[in-house]
């Protein structure tokens, strides 16, 4: 039987499940099978029936949600007219990602490969539910699982036995190739590569538009741990709206630093000039990369060297590697018996691909530019809540930005690459601009005026209910209630003043929770309990709507938990019929959550 072509099909948030779906392609392309990799959205659904042999990789991110890129596919696969044999002819097996630690754990993956099997699909073997959590991370279970998969693949589409593996030594051809320019382009066209061509529709990832950034200020005081930054843009003639509940994508950039670092690691030049060609006809450039392009914005604005390396890295560079003991080490660190020493090298400390780079010199400078592509993850947009509302703020767009920076047992302090970026930048020394756009977020609030809203955004959470207050007050919609939760009142109280002068005007009934006030720490959820009676009065009798935002490790658990106390201490509820109830809120969008990891 001729082998068909393997389809590998992924939704990732991060970038770990396309980093596991490119895996799975390169692994098939070893083996000789043909093999296509592509985003989930990306995909023409409607073919899905002519399909015979698709792995699916896809992630869980907040609270059991589908990633951005395979969200139209997921309402496509759940309509309830399809017929139950649409993808009979279809092999299939799903891989998925996600962290034990939170409730749904790979709901996306178990839902997905439930309705494959509705719709007459013929798994090829369980599920594999990869799991963060995991002391040696989800390749610890994926490993295994890819050893039985390929081993039921060529069964069932044995490859010709004149065509061996390529063994995992030998480096693939890579996707593209840079040809180097013998003079510079028009300096005019290096300015930016992402630089706005006119266009018809809004701002997007492949067209942002660059922001004149306003102000940069810092809300948090001057002895507080965190540094936390209110950030305003204007927009004007950009053909950005949003609303309460949307968010806003950034692009960052490489510091200089790091940018020069690794064109001196690796002996680039940053000034010359390329372009790009994919060796294969089928394979589109990257967006956003201007064609011809510079080594400098090749690594400043796309190559994400800040990031932590993920096993792949290790194995392309390993077969890269033209040093003895260098490519020994690198092979082990890529190795499935290695797996716990790479996570003590790399994932415990944090350490960056710039960084494992300079550990290890002669790899580095042995690379060839063509392979950089396939050896670095393409740095993804960050997104941030829309902190103000274009009723009270036109032209402009607000956010609220905790600048992430923490400590290992390395030297350097670790620090978020945009929070960083966008600190850094001051627009009280000259004109500073950011690539951004705007997309539809998880929260949408009720259009009818006399319908109350509960919000809880505790720290930064807050961001997406500042827009939401706004707006409501501005339209004369009362039955507003902000729970906002903080360590200090003198310290990191965002808005403050604000949500004071707005109770003071009664448009706003605020509940605050300084939690190191006093010496039993108080959060959200205990403010919540002790308004059960009220609680449950808006939610029961006055059809209100409850919304959580914030930190998605332990704040929707904790909040959850209260909900349930509630319905069972006011509502009399059992404890059957209170999760019966919470789950109808969920299903009718009454209880909507925007969480981050």
């Amino acid at each position: 039987m001729t082998a068909p072509q393997l389809l590998v099909l992924f939704g990732s948030q991060t970038g770990t499940a396309q980093d596991v779906a490119e895996r799975l392609g390169r692994e098939a392309r070893r083996r000789r099978l043909g093999c296509r990799v592509q985003a989930l959205d990306s995909y023409a659904v409607a073919n899905l029936i002519r399909e015979p042999l698709v792995v699916f990789v896809c992630a869980t991110t907040g609270q059991g949600d589908p990633p951005d890129n395979m969200k139209n596919f997921w309402r496509f696969i759940f309509r309830k007219n399809l017929p139950s044999t649409s993808l009979c002819q279809m092999d299939f097996a799903v891989l998925g990602l996600g962290d034990s630690s939170y409730a749904r754990f790979n709901f996306v993956a178990k839902k997905l490969h439930r309705r494959l099997l509705q719709l007459g699909a013929s798994a090829l073997l369980p599920i594999c539910l990869g799991d963060d959590q995991h002391e040696l991370g989800p390749d610890a279970i994926i490993d295994p699982w890819l050893g039985d998969l390929w081993e039921k693949v060529l069964e069932l589409y044995p490859v010709p036995i004149d065509l061996p593996v390529i063994p995992h030594g030998v480096p693939l051809p890579s996707k593209f190739t840079l040809q180097f320019l013998l003079e510079a382009p028009n300096p005019s066209s290096k300015e930016s590569c992402l630089a706005i061509s006119d266009s018809l529709g809004p701002p997007s990832e492949s067209q942002p538009f660059l922001a004149p950034m306003v102000t940069n200020q810092r809300v948090t005081g001057p002895s507080h741990f965190q540094d936390v930054r209110l950030i305003e843009f204007d927009i004007t003639d950009s053909g950005i709206s949003f609303a309460a509940g949307d968010v806003v994508l950034i692009q960052p950039s490489n510091s200089a630093a790091h940018t020069q670092q690794f064109c001196h690691v690796l002996g680039l030049d940053p000034s010359q000039c390329f372009v790009l060609q994919p060796r294969e006809p089928d394979v589109p450039c990257p967006p956003g990369l201007p064609q011809p392009c510079s080594v400098w914005q090749l690594v400043s604005q796309y190559l994400d060297i800040a990031s932590v390396p993920r096993r792949s890295f290790f194995e392309l560079l390993a077969c890269l590697s033209p040093h003895e003991l260098e490519r020994e080490k690198l092979l082990e660190l890529s190795s499935a018996q290695g797996q716990e020493d790479l996570c003590e090298y790399c994932s415990r400390p944090r350490r960056t691909i710039l960084e494992v780079l300079c550990d290890f010199p002669h790899t580095a400078g042995a690379i060839p530019p063509d392979y950089l592509l396939d050896l670095i993850p393409q740095i993804r947009p960050r997104a941030f809540s829309i902190a103000s509302s274009l009723l009270v703020h036109p032209k402009k767009l607000q956010i609220l930005v905790a600048v992430v920076q923490y400590r290992t047992r390395l030297k350097e302090p670790r620090r978020g690459l945009c929070s960083s970026w966008l600190a850094s930048l001051d627009p009280e020394k000259g004109p500073v601009q950011v690539p951004l756009w705007v997309r539809p977020g998880g929260l949408a609030f009720p259009e009818t005026p006399d319908t109350p809203v509960i919000m809880v955004g505790p720290g930064t959470g807050v961001a997406p209910f500042r827009a939401a207050v706004q707006e409501r007050v501005a339209q004369g919609q009362t039955g507003n209630f902000l729970f906002f939760g903080c360590r200090w009142r003198d310290q990191d109280f965002y808005w403050g003043d604000e949500w004071q002068e707005l109770e003071k005007r009664g448009c706003l009934t605020l509940v605050t929770a300084f939690s190191r006030e006093q010496g039993r720490k108080v959060y959200v959820q205990h403010r919540l309990r002790e308004l059960g009676p009220l609680v449950w009065e808006l939610l029961d009798r006055r059809g209100a709507y409850f919304y959580l935002a914030g930190n998605a490790k332990y704040m929707p658990t904790d909040v959850t938990e209260a909900l349930m106390s509630i319905f069972q201490e006011e509502g009399g509820l059992s404890h059957p019929n209170a999760a019966t109830y919470l789950a109808r809120l969920q299903r009718t969008l009454r209880f909507q959550t925007e969480t981050w990891a």
